[in-house]
């Protein structure tokens, strides 16, 4: 854990050559003496001494037959140094990149174990980029920006909102680590992806701790991700669905304290997107940012995605009869009738108008989902 008790690191270490420069002084022997019994300039000797030269194996070997010690000592010597150095110029890049971080929900990050928690002092913050970036698979910030700064020209939104990429690109990584935990997946197949959500479909009366592992088995023989993801704060995305490779979609669903009929709306939104819209390679391409539930919907393939999930869970044929739902005893029976969860039927009735949103959301279901 990144905290001020952690081991102190020394900012410095001993070059080789200082082992070198005290064997010689011991010796009594001046540079240009120990050039010549080394087979060396007085000019590369230097080098050697002040650190600018590296301890190569021949170099490890004449230094074994003239000051003594063996050639792992030296090479150890050198080794010791190089990884020295390297780590305090990684910090002081870190330090120089301080300033990435507040683009990022660093706290919401550490709440959730994607960073070990600490204080976001001064000191704390070059650990804390450093494991922002390994987090994202990226060496410094320049390659988060192509990597994931860019992604924003790939977005396809559901609402005239800017999104704020620092947390948007944090949730889809999260989104990406959950789905590499799934391990590999057949690959994707239209045919079963549309015979596993006709499966799907029937457990919308399930409880959570039931529908949600069932949901990834049938989705996965299909060669579809299906992950659960926390809701970054202020990201406005309840889900996405994007290719992580040309036969590799993900569907990928936030946790943001849904009822029931949101949250089986959002993913036959997002279903709808892997079916209608990953024909081709521009659309493989996108990535569908979407809040479906949230304003009015914005762009042909959202509103198609809309209108094809809302038949999926009540079939044209059917939807005529909503208008005469006004009981609780009606609307139970209706759901009844097409094998659905009620509070997928009132939520339906309440965005359409027909009955205010404060009734009957005691029909609704709270779902909560542990993640992957």
């Amino acid at each position: 854990m990144i905290n001020e008790a952690k081991p102190l690191e020394p900012d410095w270490v001993a070059l080789p050559g200082d082992t070198i420069a005290e064997i010689m002084e011991e010796a009594g022997w001046k540079q240009r003496d120990l050039a010549g019994r080394l087979g060396y300039s007085e000019k590369h000797l230097s080098l050697l001494i002040n650190g600018d030269a590296t301890i190569t194996r021949d170099a490890a070997q004449r230094l074994e037959r003239v000051l003594g010690g063996s050639v792992e000592f030296w090479l150890n010597l050198e080794a010791n140094y190089q990884q020295h150095k390297a780590r305090i110029e990684a910090q002081n890049r870190c330090n120089e990149w301080m300033g990435w971080l507040d683009q990022f929900p660093v706290k919401f990050l550490m709440d959730h174990d994607i960073l070990k928690k600490c204080r976001l002092t001064q000191n704390n913050k070059p650990a804390v980029v450093d494991e922002l970036l390994r987090f994202f698979r990226v060496a410094t910030p320049d390659e988060w920006g192509s990597q994931y700064g860019n992604l924003e020209l790939s977005f396809r939104r559901s609402q005239r909102v800017e999104y704020p990429i620092g947390a948007v690109s944090a949730w889809l990584r999260m989104g990406e680590h959950d789905a590499e935990k799934l391990g590999d997946l057949p690959k994707y197949n239209a045919r079963r992806f549309e015979k596993a959500l006709t499966e799907v479909r029937g457990l919308t009366r399930s409880p959570p701790d039931e529908f949600s592992g069932e949901m990834r088995r049938l989705l996965g023989e299909a060669g579809v991700h299906l992950v659960f993801v926390p809701a970054v704060p202020r990201s406005h995305v309840s889900g996405v669905a994007r290719w992580l490779a040309p036969t590799k979609p993900l569907i990928q669903l936030s946790l943001r304290g849904k009822t029931n009929d949101k949250f089986w709306f959002t993913f036959f939104h997002e279903a709808a997107h892997i079916l209608l819209h990953g024909k081709d390679r521009g659309a493989k391409e996108s990535i569908y940012l979407d809040d479906p539930n949230s304003g009015r919907s914005v762009g042909d393939e959202e509103h198609e995605a809309n209108q094809w999930a809302a038949d999926y869970l009540i079939p044209q044929e059917h939807a005529a009869e909503l208008s005469a739902l006004k009981t609780r005893s009606e609307i139970v029976a209706f759901a009844e009738k097409l094998s659905l969860h009620s509070g997928i039927v009132a939520g339906r009735l309440q965005h359409e108008g027909i009955i205010p949103f404060s009734q009957f959301n005691d029909l609704k279901q709270k779902l909560e989902f542990k993640a992957v």
